[in-house]
């Protein structure tokens, strides 16, 4: 199956809410929603005496994520609140609390609407500060928020190359950072799948034979290809239907049998992606992608990442059923002849 969607709640849809932009995606025909995590700042209060013996899904005022019970997280959403906790809270959480991620992504399924996240453009697992930890725990509040909604993949980058550092530690602290976040999350028990997404600079860790290592060394990683990044990073190498079947059967052994992709147009120059376009601009063009999937036939998502958003991942889904509609209009006409000769 071949799901197409945008990244973010669609520009045409008149509500800015998640179930709005669930709602907008199934109207326009498309199947698949990647959730923006653009704004992941947590903070930390103390309960109200209201809120003592509750849970994080009874809370109505905030959007809590986590208890803090004596400096150490409790991921349980059904863990009843003591008055000593902590609790963090997202001030632009996707929905308005945590007990309303349930409903929505029961609306999802309903709607068959596949529902995926994407943590923070900039990611820094790399460094070992500060920030390492900021980008952990947005690592596991986009989890647990996935989760809840009952979605496939976080997406995510890991990190950056900024000279201060040996590329060889910082792949390193990468890699146990990342391993270590894979240990809490079998811990708990959850369902969503973490995407290593392929970046668009070389100075950022992300390279496909990059991702596929790490995909490899670190069970329960999938990687994310992002076709406009991919293409930027290999100066222009993404042209024909070729091109893009080699790059799908090579990661479709990492994928645990469901690919996740993003598409757009793209500047880019000197190995680099500059910024992302419409499709139509650009020599990156979406009709080989089209013939390599209907080629292949994978169950495979593909999220528009174009400024365009769901009128791209329109025009895909268009381009693909058009490809789709010529190859069998082809071969009912080769089997006519065929009979016709005999």
């Amino acid at each position: 199956m071949i799901r197409f969607g945008p990244a973010g709640i669609p520009l045409s849809c008149k509500g800015r809410t998640l179930q709005d932009g669930i709602k907008d995606v199934h109207n326009l025909s498309l199947s698949a929603l990647e959730i923006q995590m653009v704004r992941a700042g947590a903070y930390a209060r103390c309960p109200d005496d209201e809120e003592i013996g509750l849970t994080i899904k009874d809370i109505e005022e905030d959007f809590v994520v986590e208890i803090i019970r004596d400096g150490e997280p409790i991921n349980d959403p059904d863990e009843p609140i003591d008055e000593d906790d902590d609790l963090i809270y997202m001030p632009s959480g996707v929905a308005n609390t945590f007990g309303d991620l349930y409903d929505i992504g029961r609306m999802a399924k309903r709607l068959d609407v596949n529902l995926s996240i994407h943590t923070p453009y900039y990611m820094d697992l790399g460094s070992n500060n500060e920030l390492t930890e900021v980008c952990l725990n947005s690592l596991r509040y986009a989890a647990l928020i996935m989760d809840a909604l009952d979605g496939d993949v976080v997406v995510t980058s890991l990190g950056l190359y900024d000279g201060k550092q040996p590329e060889e530690e910082v792949d390193n602290n990468i890699y146990d950072n990342v391993a270590m976040l894979m240990d809490w999350w079998h811990g708990m028990g959850l369902k969503p799948r973490l995407g290593i997404e392929i970046t668009g600079q070389q100075d950022v860790f992300g390279s496909l034979d990059q991702v596929l290592d790490i995909c490899s060394q670190v069970e329960g990683l999938v990687p994310v290809v992002n076709f406009s990044h991919l293409h930027s990073r290999t100066n222009g190498a993404l042209l024909e239907t070729d091109d893009f079947l080699n790059v799908l059967q090579e990661v479709e052994p990492y994928s645990d049998g469901r690919l996740h992709t993003a598409f757009a147009g793209v500047d880019y120059r000197d190995w680099n992606e500059k910024r992302l376009t419409p499709i139509k601009k650009g020599d990156l063009k979406f009709d080989p992608l089209a013939e390599a999937l209907i080629e292949m036939r994978p169950d495979v998502t593909v999220i528009s990442t174009s400024p365009l958003l769901e009128h791209d991942a329109m025009y895909m889904r268009i381009i693909h059923e058009r490809v789709l509609s010529r190859k069998v209009a082809k071969s009912m006409k080769e089997k006519k002849k065929a009979e016709s000769s005999a």
